[in-house]
């Protein structure tokens, strides 16, 4: 858990991704010599801030998205969020602008419901805001802001290290409206022929889904997915035993709408362990969901 603990700790809200792309990048150089397969690496301003890596002869893609929630400092200590936060005046929020470090606290107005800040100086205009990192592992458990989708990220690195055939991508901007996948999923397709998908993110605990009992195999959100390539998933979870659960939502969204929208003939289906006080500090996911998780796509990328 210490590389998911680094993971959480760096900042990287949506449309300012490049902190953590850049950790993952001296990540990837260090430890790809020890991975099964030497993945090509496709990153830089052509890519803006994701990653491609390219393993032997892919069949399959695996994305998760860099990015998540936060707030941007607007005018006269307003905020306005970045993505869907939870929000709760006394949240302690951590930036850094021109004038230094900044350690501030989140102020809900009781009257508009508008969220503030609370600082010993102004904050400077287009400053990003994240949750501060309270990271917390029990023998059964982690808990910390941005489980969704620095688990997703783990799940991906950790992935690479038995991937003999696929393409890992780590993507921007997912939580804010996407906007990068439909150019990587393009070159993907064109290059490589490569047109099945998996999303590494991080589901919901419901009164359907619960902690404990097994990655989350998503059957629909707000998006339906071919129902043909989602059975074949399924099989290969229960021919090979792993734990899982089946999730049916009506809302909610990934990567995969990019997608599913693009012009490409994409096939995809979400995976990902459930997690409870979602979009909030206190995320909190059960350590059988994350082995169960990382298990079923060690299985899927074999087999796909």
């Amino acid at each position: 858990m210490e590389l998911l603990h680094t993971l959480c700790r760096i900042p990287a809200p949506a449309g300012n991704e490049a902190a953590l792309t850049q950790f993952l990048l001296k990540h990837i150089r260090a430890e790809s010599p020890s991975w099964r397969v030497m993945p090509t690496v496709l990153a830089g301003e052509q890519w803006q801030d994701c990653i491609i890596l390219v393993f032997g002869a892919p069949r399959t893609a695996v994305f998760a998205h860099l990015d998540s929630i936060g707030f941007t400092v607007r005018y006269g200590r307003q905020l306005v969020r970045i993505g869907g936060p939870v929000m709760e005046t006394g949240t302690k929020l951590v930036g850094h602008d021109s004038q230094g470090a900044i350690e501030c606290t989140l102020v809900i107005d009781e009257e508009t419901g508008q969220p503030a800040y609370e600082f010993t100086r102004d904050i400077d205009r287009g400053t990003e805001l994240t949750f501060q990192c309270d990271f917390r592992e029990t023998e059964t458990t982690v808990q910390s802001c941005y489980l969704d989708n620095r688990l997703g990220v783990w799940n991906a690195l950790r992935l690479c290290e038995t991937l003999e055939n696929g393409i890992v991508v780590f993507s921007c901007w997912e939580e804010h409206g996407g906007g990068s996948v439909a150019y990587l999923a393009k070159h993907i397709y064109e290059t490589y022929g490569v047109r099945q998908a998996l999303i590494s993110d991080i589901t919901w605990v419901t009164e359907g889904v619960h902690p404990g009992q097994g990655v989350a195999i998503s059957l629909r959100d707000s998006l339906i997915p071919r129902r043909s390539y989602v059975e074949r998933i399924r099989r290969i979870a229960e021919d090979a035993g792993i734990p899982h659960q089946l999730e049916v939502e009506g809302s909610g969204g990934s990567d995969a709408k990019e997608l599913q929208h693009g012009a490409q003939p994409w096939d995809w289906c979400f995976i990902g362990a459930p997690e409870d006080n979602v979009h909030s500090p206190d995320e909190i996911v059960d350590k059988r969901d994350i082995a169960s998780m990382l298990a079923l796509y060690q299985e899927l990328m074999r087999r796909l």
